[in-house]
């Protein structure tokens, strides 16, 4: 009989154990540690309460157990994916516009990993969760054995009495020695959700108007000169504020800007901050089109249905022809055209006949010599979008610097493809990966600089380069959003942009302008199709 009580207490044990462990996971992983588990979890008495209060009614209890595991799998499920996000994006999960997300991640895994390990990888997923809700069943289920009514009386009490200590805790009445917190981030999620329904049907009001609708002479001040704009993916500013980085990184900048200046380009530098941060670089290529901000899917889709005019479409219709250079794109994009580029070349389209470089299709090199060449002739001048993907993570291997005019086919470049150790080495030390990154920068900064020095001569584009997001925060080292814009071109072209007090060079001055990316579509179309003279700011 002992021995039968002594494995009753040890399961009960164990179960409140678990139990314990699920409510106290936190959603950060800045919170990830043995001071958070080691703090009582306050919906574990009013749970374990529950559970035995109603343990004299079958069906009631049956019932409480049900919903206990669906609630507690959903928030668990929801601590992940924020701990992902945050990790990856720098911001929680929102289950009304992030459920992209998972498809997306599953892409990323199958490019790093291959097919057959990604999809083992949500084979592993789907079996955790299956044994999260097993082992939730199992552990609720300890506690809903019958019990003394006395007993169920006490539990009764105890639950309502931490009901109540959850309730001030949450308000902010009272400072428990424990924490709501699995709680907490369930409200946070429906608040949060809540609001992201609200903000959408906003933007969408906002998309519907457009400050350059029925304009005419948009974009005269360039005389008809082609625009470029070089999207460096994971070039934020920490380039220049860590020191990791910014050693390797600023030299280069310094050394093309002479470059430039020899050729005879001018460039001038400031700050966008990105509404990303770690990926999702579509978001900040919608924001900078449209000038309104697209921080998550559900808006970026809107921005898409809503009819307003991009960068691209106000550039084609004041006579352009607008084309979107997108070596990362391996599936049908139907948001091409809609986002107003009338020429799209993806991956499949440039050409490329080398091997690929692990999640990267091809070297950036390769993309900026492959795309001019395939233009069909065309009396009209060019308004490009050229998707840089060289410093994409996984960031492994990295490709050399070659002679522009031996790039050929690509195929030049498979005796480096598959260089080095492979995602799966490299990334379980941070410190390499680190060094991964800032080797992969360099060389796109080095590709871009180089192609841009190339097209000096009297009808030099006019380039915007800029980098879409941040990396990741533990790559990054630095808080923040912002990223570098340059304006290169002839300078008689960037003093189109004197009245925006930018810094002279590549490097942009503690002093450059900090806007929104959202700020600069308005802002560049009235600097190029304002009267000479205005103030364009």
């Amino acid at each position: 009989m002992r021995r039968g009580m002594g494995r009753r207490a040890a399961s009960l044990l164990l179960a409140a154990l678990l139990l314990w462990l699920v409510l106290a996971l936190p959603n950060r992983p800045s919170a990830l540690g043995v001071a958070t588990v080691a703090r009582l979890p306050l919906e574990l008495p009013l749970v374990l309460g529950l559970c035995v209060a109603t343990a004299g009614w079958p069906r009631l209890s049956r019932t409480l157990r049900a919903l206990l595991v669906a609630a507690i799998t959903a928030v668990t499920v929801l601590k992940i994916a924020d701990l992902a996000l945050h990790e990856t994006f720098s911001r929680p999960f929102n289950p009304v516009t992030d459920r992209f997300v998972f498809p997306a991640a599953l892409n990323l895994l199958t490019g790093t990993l291959g097919s057959v390990a990604a999809w083992g990888v949500v084979a592993l997923a789907i079996f955790a969760l299956a044994l999260l809700i097993w082992l939730l069943a199992w552990a609720l289920g300890r506690w809903t054995r019958p019990v003394a009514g006395r007993l169920r009386g006490v539990a009764g009490l105890v639950a309502l009495g931490f009901a109540l200590v959850t309730t001030a805790e949450l308000t902010q009445a009272s400072d428990p020695p424990g924490t709501a917190e699995t709680t907490r981030i369930a409200l946070a999620h429906a608040d949060r959700a809540r609001n992201a329904a609200r903000d959408l049907a906003a933007y969408r009001r906002a998309a519907a108007t457009d400050p350059f609708a029925g304009a005419s002479g948009l974009f005269d001040q360039l005389q008809g000169r082609d625009v470029i704009v070089l999207f460096v993916e994971s070039y934020g500013r920490t380039s220049f504020d860590n020191p990791l980085y910014s050693a390797t990184h600023v030299p280069t900048l310094k050394a093309a800007e002479a470059a430039l200046a020899e050729a005879g380009l001018g460039s001038r530098s400031l700050w966008l901050t990105s509404p990303i941060a770690g990926g999702q670089s579509w978001l900040a290529h919608g924001t900078f089109a449209s000038g309104l901000e697209t921080g998550d899917q559900a808006r970026y889709g809107a921005m898409l249905a809503s009819g307003r005019r991009t960068l691209w479409h106000l550039a084609r219709a004041a006579g352009y022809r607008t084309l979107g250079v997108m070596p990362a794109i391996t599936l049908p994009w139907p948001e091409g055209p809609r986002i107003g580029f009338e020429t799209v070349l993806a991956a499949a389209d440039l050409g490329y006949r080398g091997r690929p470089f692990n999640w990267v299709t091809m070297p950036d090199q390769y993309t900026l010599t492959a795309w001019p060449r395939l233009l069909a002739p065309d009396p009209r001048p060019d308004f490009a979008q050229v998707a840089l993907i060289s410093s994409h993570a996984p960031w492994v291997p990295i490709p050399p610097m070659l002679d522009w005019d031996a790039i050929g086919d690509g195929r030049v470049y498979d005796r480096y493809a598959e260089a080095g150790d492979p995602p799966s080495v490299v990334w379980q030390d941070r410190d390499r990966v680190r060094d991964q990154y800032r080797q992969a920068i360099d060389y796109a900064l080095r590709a871009a600089l180089g192609f841009t020095a190339r097209q000096a001569g009297p009808d030099a584009p006019l380039v915007i380069m800029l980098g879409d997001h941040q990396p990741a925060p533990s790559i990054a080292q630095v808080a923040g959003r912002d990223v570098p814009l340059h304006l290169i071109g002839p300078p008689e072209v960037l003093a189109l942009f004197d009245g925006w007090a930018l810094t002279s060079g590549l490097v942009p001055g503690p002093d450059a302008p900090i806007w929104p990316m959202a700020a600069f579509r308005d802002r560049f179309v009235r600097a190029v199709s304002a009267p000479p003279g205005t103030d364009a700011s």
